[in-house]
């Protein structure tokens, strides 16, 4: 366990301040990154380290998911790499299991403490930032656990595409009809952004795959996305909803609304609405929940588990303990209706960081405090190559010029020059040549050659008879 450490206060140092951040996303990169800018004295001089503990050692820019799992952007440039952006702080990769603010410690295992045996350990802090993000909201479907693909990380983005280019393989080369029909079906369920787009990114890459099968044709592949409400795409409006709903059904996707998924046992989607679909492909995007280490916290929750925070981005009542992003309810003081929160989007993660730095480095110099404070402006959604909605200021956009003002918002808000440059070369470089169609689904078993070249020969004769 580490020693504790006595905080800076009001200019006077005693011993290094401590700010531990928990997470490594989008909330938890930029607030670390923006502290190292507005405590660039103190890191220096020693009077405080900022301490990221995340369990990958990257923080991923999901709205570019989409189109990596379409091979519009390499997967490498979807992620950044938080050694080189967060120089000046130390980065541990780990999980944190719980948290007791009360004795200002954290309990966590690394890659270290795994292969080492000795199962968890303590980390005192003197700042707690905690912004685990969320994770993907399950419901008890049954079959769901065993078949059902997530879309929330750059791993299953990747791993869907190959998935996609996989069936298709398949239903090219069988002889079985029902199989075919199965390979060819894909259900994805959930209308909200990461549903629609990642169904519409993919069904743009396999209309145009389908050039290169003898056998396979785009009509032959039947896309049905899912939504339990009557509506898809809520950020953006009402009216760009429907013409999203039109769009989509253009391009001969059922979408069904008021449908649930119930189950999709023995590889077949049953719905709510007493269809059957054989599929080898269910992508469930059917939102998110708060990530489970909030609940083994000693911090006040509010009903649907998130943090009780205030306008100050300071968890609400307790002090020295801090939260933006999906994990923090913070109240949107610029909301007519009373006792309204912010949205947990990337729009608002990105606002409260800057704040959330400012309010830490103020504290810690005893100064007061701002509030978080941002009206919501709007959203845009790719529907595919070309194809968007958009509902900004008031303005609704469609077709081409929504589809490029999405490229060009996310790729204004993509972290690091670097990554903004890689991106735009790519988009550049995909206008001018084909699509590349290649399936890379051996990566995710790089040993599987080796041990069948290892493995010892089969008997000559084969296996004898009971």
């Amino acid at each position: 366990m580490d020693k504790p450490r006595t905080a800076v206060r009001h200019g006077t140092v005693t011993e290094p301040v401590r700010i531990l951040v928990v997470g490594g996303g989008y909330v938890g990169m930029y607030t670390a990154l923006r502290l190292q800018r507005q405590l660039k004295a103190e890191l220096r001089s020693g009077a405080a380290e900022i301490v990221v503990v995340t369990p990958e050692p990257y923080m991923t820019y999901q709205p570019f998911l989409p189109e990596a799992a379409a091979g519009s952007i390499s997967p490498r440039h979807v992620v950044v790499p938080l050694r080189r952006v967060l120089d000046r702080c130390r980065i541990v990769i780990g999980e944190v299991h719980a948290v007791d603010h009360a004795k200002r410690t954290a309990t966590l295992s690394t890659l270290a403490t795994e292969e080492e045996g000795t199962g968890s350990t303590l980390l005192t802090y003197d700042e707690l930032v905690i912004a685990p993000g969320s994770i993907s909201r399950t419901l008890p479907v049954p079959g769901l656990a065993d078949y059902a693909i997530g879309f929330k990380t750059v791993e299953e983005a990747i791993g869907l595409r190959n998935h996609v280019i996989e069936q298709m393989d398949i239903a090219s080369s069988t002889r079985d009809p029902a199989l075919r029909d199965a390979a060819l079906t894909f259900v994805f369920v959930g209308g909200g952004y990461a549903g629609v787009e990642a169904l519409a990114e993919l069904e743009d890459m396999a209309r145009y795959t389908a050039r290169y099968y003898h056998n396979v044709k785009p009509e032959d592949l039947k896309w049905v996305l899912v939504e339990a409400s009557n509506r898809i795409l809520p950020e953006v409006g009402e009216k760009m909803g429907k013409y999203a709903i039109r769009e989509l059904r253009g391009r001969n996707i059922d979408v069904r609304l008021e449908t649930r998924l119930e189950s999709c046992e023995d590889r077949v989607a049953v719905l709510s609405d007493g269809t059957r679909h054989p599929t080898r492909t269910v992508v469930w995007t059917a939102g998110v929940k708060p990530a489970p280490v909030l609940a083994a916290t000693d911090l006040p929750l509010n009903g649907r588990g998130r943090l009780k925070c205030t306008a100050q981005l300071t968890v609400d009542g307790v002090e020295h303990a801090w939260a933006a992003g999906d994990a923090a309810a913070v109240p949107d003081i610029t909301a007519e209706e009373p006792g309204a929160e912010c949205a947990p989007n990337a729009q608002h993660a990105l606002r409260q960081t800057k704040v959330l730095a400012e309010n830490i480095a103020a504290s810690l110099r005893g100064q007061p405090l701002k509030e978080y404070a941002h009206k919501y402006a709007g959203s845009v959604a790719s529907l595919g190559l070309h194809k968007g909605v958009a509902h900004v200021y008031g303005r609704k956009l469609k077709g081409y010029p929504a589809w490029f003002m999405h490229r060009a918002y996310h790729l204004s808000r993509v972290p690091t020059f670097n990554r903004k440059a890689r991106v735009l070369a790519e988009w550049t470089l995909s206008g001018l040549f084909k699509r590349e169609i290649v399936s890379l689904g051996s990566l995710e078993h790089p040993r599987a050659e080796f041990e069948l070249a290892a493995a010892p020969p089969p008997p000559k004769n084969g296996p004898k008879p009971d």
